[in-house]
């Protein structure tokens, strides 16, 4: 008797647990009208199950609300192979097929081949928002609407801090994981409100910052502005030198205008390997060489002048969190280097460990932040 109560129990709980999935599935009506990062309102007709990536990078966000989101491919730009060949062979290691998913474009970026659409059976596109922006992005859209796919611009780079968890939301919607970029989104929400908080409470004028995108031996300097990247300055309690006199997105400061500004906090952002910069800091990389590379891209007249150099606030990031949703990592990177009166219990490893384990169908390893010590 016993024996078969504890079957029937068995029994039940399945026919819940399967209903349960079937209600959920039927929550995605489609055709599913969505509107997208930049507006437009877009109506994919069924599930999507051949998509093109604009950008390589966008399969990072998918990755992180999908077990197997190279499954999910027709074809892909070859912009995140190129730039951090690191992170793609991880992946290829994940996901074998990924070597043989055809790239739609010679791996620029911007340009996306025509031709090679058109062999591909697609029945959606997702194309970054700095694509959308150009003249070939927008002759993508019209070309692939006009042949029957739908086009979807998702924005993690512009308004990181703010479109990162919406933008999470809304893959989860297209590809039936609401539950997962649910989760994920209030997680970034959380760690995003526990830095705005305390910093609203200590409102006194933080550090005077420069963030230097890919530092070179022969020029100075790139730095940051008050867009992509250069929001978290603000947000972490600092003050970032180039708001007010560069534009958003950031461009070049001379020396002679660093040295006048006096940074207290320097921060250096680059890839692996040094094909843009020396410094060498992201996937794949050792902390060793992330750090040795660091400090000889500040050696130099111009660094050496500076408070953030002579006092031992010297930081490296990876430059292309500006493009992932990793990017709270580097949100609470900026905030203990920047306010750690504020975050002596923040640690961003931390952080990272819980999105590999909870969250990325590919774990995440490698350097992507870095601090040198204080010179003698």
């Amino acid at each position: 008797m016993l024996r078969l109560l504890l079957t029937l129990v068995r029994a039940g709980a399945l026919l819940l647990a399967l209903l349960i999935s079937l209600t959920a599935r039927a929550e995605t009506q489609w055709p599913l009208t969505i509107t997208d990062a930049v507006g437009r309102e877009v109506t994919i007709p069924a599930r999507p199950k051949a998509v093109l990536l604009g950008s390589g990078f966008n399969l990072v966000a998918l990755s992180l609300i999908h077990p197997d989101p190279v499954n999910l491919l027709a074809g892909w730009s070859g912009d995140m192979k190129n730039d951090n060949p690191e992170i793609y062979e991880s992946f290829v290691r994940k996901f074998p097929r990924l070597a043989d998913v055809p790239l739609i474009d010679d791996g620029s970026g911007p340009g996306l081949s025509f031709e090679t659409i058109l062999t591909l059976k697609a029945d959606l596109a997702v194309l970054a928002n700095w694509q959308a922006d150009t003249e070939p992005g927008q002759r993508a859209i019209e070309y692939l609407e006009s042949t029957g796919v739908p086009v979807v611009v998702v924005d993690f780079n512009n308004e990181p801090l703010k479109n990162t968890p919406d933008n999470m939301r809304l893959l989860g919607r297209i590809f039936e994981r609401e539950a997962q970029a649910e989760d994920f989104a209030r997680f970034y929400e959380e760690r995003l409100a526990r830095i705005r908080d305390r910093v609203a409470k200590r409102p006194e004028p933080g550090p005077k910052v420069l963030m230097e995108a890919f530092p070179a031996a022969d020029r100075c300097c790139w730095a940051y502005g008050v867009g992509g990247l250069g929001e978290f300055i603000g947000v972490a309690g600092g003050r970032n030198i180039a708001e007010g006199k560069l534009p958003r997105p950031g461009g070049m400061m001379n020396a002679e205008a660093v040295m006048a500004e006096n940074p207290d906090v320097y921060i250096a952002t680059s890839s692996p390997g040094g094909k843009y910069s020396g410094f060498s800091i992201g996937p794949g990389v050792a902390a060793e060489e992330a750090e040795r590379t660091l400090a000889e891209a500040v050696d130099k007249p111009v660094m050496a002048s500076i408070a953030a150099v002579r006092n031992g606030r010297v930081h490296g990031l990876w430059n292309f969190f500006n493009a992932i949703p990793l990017n709270i990592v580097a949100a609470e990177a900026l905030a203990t280097w920047l306010r750690p009166d504020l975050f002596p219990d923040i640690d961003p490893a931390v952080t990272l460990a819980e999105i590999n384990r909870r969250f990325a169908a590919v774990p995440f390893e490698g350097s992507y932040w870095i601090s040198l010590k204080a010179s003698k």
